[in-house]
């Protein structure tokens, strides 16, 4: 009765409900193997092209404290919403649809104040250096795609990025970039502690991750950090008190623990590392560790990173970590299982086949928690069909809600486009979906260019 009446008294978990931008998946039906399935729905006469309903999309996904649910796109695509008995019903909603095969980010996205952008790196070998990356905006409650058919932006705007967050405390947005072909100065390249050359040639093509800010209307990076850093960065997000950390993938071989966690031959964690940042000088956090010279017997201090390796070993390829507003203690984090690489079949750490996927967890993602008070990481659960998210926010409790950055450029947001005389209405697709009397037009919710002759202007819709 006691311990009974103990449980009853403990408060009960708050679901927490997780979003993102999935960009990749992999799952198994029957004996096949699927990831990223794309559907083509048929020609679209009246837009001029090719309709495909594709799995990329805006994702929600539910941890209870207990387990993780199914990541489901939401909004949902439908089909039958727009497409019945061999002809479409609704073109606004097919062409909404088929935006989705463009919510890509491989180089970068954020979620800031129900506004999404994401930043997609074109195939570089086949694609000119000056529309490298592809930058697109959305609306992260309709899936609306606001801006973005054509905004394209050379190699040289450095925009790929291993995070983006939203910094509650200036109003800024921040991420680790990777900057190419940079020109550093001698005040930077001469002091070890801000750069190693890693090919010889610091003045033009080192490369490495800055902290910047970022202008999401311009796409304007401008860097902080005295320097490059060179490890292998895949998430980055910043707490409701300012605070910025990112996560990396970690290689390192070890020894798996009856907990899970990796160790080395000392058995202190190995893996994955996390690391805070100072957002005023763009360099990390480290503490003063005493030391002992082996050779004179003194004692000296060495500058460290207070956090503990994490444990886990994930792959290195995008990932993405966020904060609760309510909670700047725990960090949120979608990485790997591991990092490709366990204990094999002859019994020594190698790469894992990928033919044995679905039992070494080789593709397997997980969403993990990590407290930033202790540096403590805890694998919470596999996640289902081992999605990829560019970006994750948690749903109505994010950092950014309610803070009015505009990230979209000339565009009106309205509840009725005010216009009149005479108009012509495209979407964003360019084609023409209105022509005639204002007093007549009966518009959707979405993004339109607007031209009733004496100016022309792009309006949403709420």
């Amino acid at each position: 009765m006691t311990a009974m009446a103990a449980m009853m008294a403990m408060p009960m978990m708050a679901q927490l409900k997780i979003k993102g931008v999935g960009h990749d998946n992999r799952y198994k039906v029957g004996s096949e193997t699927r990831q990223m399935e794309t559907q083509y729905v048929g020609w679209n006469s009246q837009l001029g092209k090719a309709i495909f309903v594709v799995e990329q999309g805006i994702y929600a996904m539910t941890w209870d404290g207990a387990a993780l649910s199914t990541p489901v796109k939401e909004p949902p695509v439908v089909i039958s919403d727009f497409y019945s008995g061999g002809q479409y019903t609704d073109n606004d909603k097919a062409l909404w649809a088929n935006n989705f095969n463009l919510m890509n980010g491989n180089s970068g996205a954020a979620y800031v104040d129900g506004k999404i952008v994401t930043v997609m790196s074109r195939d570089e070998q086949s694609t000119e250096d000056d529309v490298l990356f592809a930058v697109r905006k959305w609306d992260a409650t309709t899936g609306d795609m606001l801006t973005g058919p054509e905004d394209y932006f050379p190699k040289a705007r450095n925009i790929e990025s291993a995070g983006m967050s939203y910094n509650p405390l200036d109003g800024k947005v921040y991420g680790l970039f990777y900057l190419t072909e940079v020109q550093l100065g001698e005040e930077i390249t001469s002091d070890p502690d801000f750069f190693v050359d890693q090919d010889g040639d610091a003045t033009s093509t080192d490369a490495g991750y800055c902290l910047c800010t970022i202008d999401l209307k311009t796409m304007e990076v401008t860097p902080i950090t005295p320097g490059l850093y060179y490890r292998n960065f895949v998430a980055f997000a910043i707490n409701s008190e300012g605070r910025a950390f990112a996560i990396t993938s970690g290689g390192t071989s070890g020894y798996i623990g009856e907990d899970g966690k990796m160790r080395n031959i000392d058995n202190e964690l190995t893996g994955a590392e996390i690391y805070e940042f100072n957002l005023n000088t763009g360099l990390m956090v480290t503490v003063a560790k005493p030391a002992v010279d082996p050779e004179s017997g003194e004692t000296y201090y060495e500058e460290v990173n207070p956090y503990p390796a994490l444990g886990y070993c994930s792959k290195y390829k995008r990932q993405s970590a966020c904060f609760a507003k309510s909670n700047p203690n725990i960090l949120y984090w979608n990485g790997y299982y591991n990092s490709g690489k366990g204990i094999n079949s002859y019994g020594s750490w190698g790469e894992l086949p990928d033919s044995e996927w679905l039992t070494n967890g080789k593709y397997d993602t997980c969403l993990y928690q990590i407290d930033i008070t202790t540096g403590e990481c805890t694998r919470l659960a596999l996640i289902p069909n081992r999605w990829v998210f560019s970006c994750m926010w948690v749903d109505g409790d994010d950092c950014s809600d309610g803070a009015g950055l505009d990230i979209i450029s000339g565009i009106q947001t309205v509840n009725a486009p005010a216009a009149n005389g005479s108009v012509q209405v495209y979407n964003t697709a360019g084609q023409m979906v209105y022509s005639g009397e204002a007093a007549n037009m009966n518009l959707n919710k979405g993004v339109y260019i607007i031209n009733d002759g004496a100016q022309t202007r792009k309006v949403m819709i709420k």
